[in-house]
């Protein structure tokens, strides 16, 4: 049976030798075009230089003067190409050879050629140009003018041989082909290395999957070196999914133990009275007493189930990143507080909101947060005593919203304050006033907060009790994400 290492090295050597192929003939052609391309150029422009040399020797001497053989030769010289120069009919006349009498002297430009020189003022061809060259080679030619009136003198021809042009190209193939073969020969160790090393992990991976299908969840893989590759990702990827799934096991010990704690008393109780009514330890007179205990022990488990499904919905959705957005947390709590008008009419309360003039945007989800100040302000509302003020606060900073919730009633023990959030607790004030409560509450209220990376604190003294929340502003959101 074939390896994982030896899978994966022979499918990543054969993508690396089709992406280096395809990549070397790009590489290769579009070298190519660009050095024949420049030295086309170059050979344009040096046809420009002769025109221009032999326009203005044309002022005072004759195109076929010994000064024009000696600039072309020397051009000539310097280039390595063949340059001649006609008169307007194609008859040579210069020539760069530097011999006393030129076999090129005299010779015609054929017709086709002419005509194009002609028409457009230049060419540009592969030819012999009728036998004057014993090979094809490549010229360019274009026409000279006398400077002042543009009349025309005759014509300027460079050429060179193809293989003065293939030269340059050989040499760069040459060290191309050297290059690729070195890159992709250092490519291939490379990839069997690394290929080695991420196929070492996956053994490990796979026998803490084992563990795990066993119930046991505390291995780990051990993280590579480089954290930031695949299987650095795929490593702490695993890891993140072991713990989340050691706390997700915690969480539904937790929760049973809890819940079995919280359904053990009614339960206990409704079974208790049952029993008695059945077997006649209750008088027939007290059935009805015993009986409404029965139904509100029960209606209070109804409720127990009821708001532990919601706490699981609503920590579920706080997490969730792509239910939130930007919106006005000022009409928010407005629209929020309209809820307990009723409520606070009738305990005689005097609400006191201290909200801002302009609109605070900040950036979270908004159902969530709703729920929150839903849950606060019951909570303020339910304990503060009859006629006192519920005040409101909503403030901002550079970087956060601040909202306070302070209602006036019992002060809490100043021991209930580090458990005041926790799931199931109940402060003594709960106790004397909140009979129906289970305690879930405010746990939803710190769950929602943290699930948003945020900070909630309470403080209460001297009958003053004040919950303070914070919220990202949305322009600082903005800012981070720019960032």
């Amino acid at each position: 049976m074939k390896s994982i290492f030896f899978k994966n090295f022979s499918m990543t050597a054969m993508l690396l030798a089709v992406c280096f192929l395809l990549l070397s003939v790009s590489f290769i052609g579009i070298g190519r075009t660009y050095l024949i391309e420049d030295y086309r150029r170059d050979m344009m422009a040096s046809t420009d230089e002769v025109a221009h040399a032999a326009s203005a020797i044309a002022r005072t001497d004759s195109m076929s003067d010994w000064t024009l053989s000696m600039i072309i030769s020397s051009i000539s010289g310097a280039t390595g190409n063949h340059v001649f120069i006609t008169d307007p009919q194609g008859v040579i006349i210069n020539c760069s050879d530097k011999v006393p009498f030129c076999e090129h002297i005299g010779k015609e430009i054929p017709e086709d050629v002419m005509g194009k020189l002609e028409i457009n003022g230049t060419c540009e061809e592969f030819s012999t140009l009728d036998g004057i060259y014993p090979e094809k080679r490549y010229f360019a030619a274009r026409e000279i003018k006398e400077e002042g009136n543009g009349d025309l003198l005759g014509y300027c021809f460079i050429s060179s041989p193809i293989s003065n042009m293939l030269g340059t190209w050989t040499n760069y193939l040459t060290w191309s082909i050297i290059a690729l073969s070195a890159v992709s020969l250092l490519s291939m160790l490379a990839v069997m290395v690394y290929t080695k090393r991420m196929a070492a992990p996956l053994d490990e991976i796979a026998s803490a999957s084992r563990k795990f299908a066993r119930g046991d969840f505390s291995p780990r893989v051990r993280q590579t070196a480089d954290t930031t590759d695949e299987m650095g990702v795929l490593i702490d990827s695993f890891n993140k999914m072991a713990d989340s799934l050691e706390k997700a096991e915690n969480r539904r010990s937790e929760f049973i133990a809890n819940i079995s704690h919280e359904l053990r008393t009614p339960m206990t109780t409704i079974s208790g009275f049952a029993d008695g009514i059945l077997d006649g330890t209750i008088p027939p007179e007290d059935e009805k007493k015993y009986l409404i205990s029965i139904r509100d022990e029960t209606r209070r488990l109804s409720r127990l189930v009821k708001d532990m499904l919601g706490v699981s919905r609503m920590k579920s959705w706080a997490a969730d990143e792509s239910r939130r957005s930007v919106f006005d947390l000022t009409e928010l709590i407005l629209q929020t507080m309209l809820s307990f008008e009723t409520r606070a009419t009738k305990k005689n309360l005097d609400v006191d909101p201290q909200l801002p003039d302009s609109h605070i945007m900040v950036f979270a989800d908004k159902d969530a947060i709703t729920q929150v100040l839903y849950n606060l302000l019951d909570n303020a509302v339910k304990f503060a005593k009859p006629g006192t003020c519920l005040v409101v606060k909503l403030y901002k900073d550079s970087e956060k919203a601040y909202v306070s919730i302070r209602d006036y009633g019992e002060t809490i023990p100043q021991d209930d304050l580090p458990f005041i959030f926790d799931r199931f607790h109940k402060s003594d004030r709960s106790r004397s006033l909140d009979k129906e409560g289970v305690g879930l509450g405010l746990y939803l209220v710190k769950a929602i907060i943290n699930a948003h990376d945020e900070d909630i604190a309470v403080r209460s003294e001297d009958g003053m009790t004040e919950f303070v929340f914070t919220l990202t502003l949305a322009n600082e959101k903005q800012k981070r994400d720019q960032a």
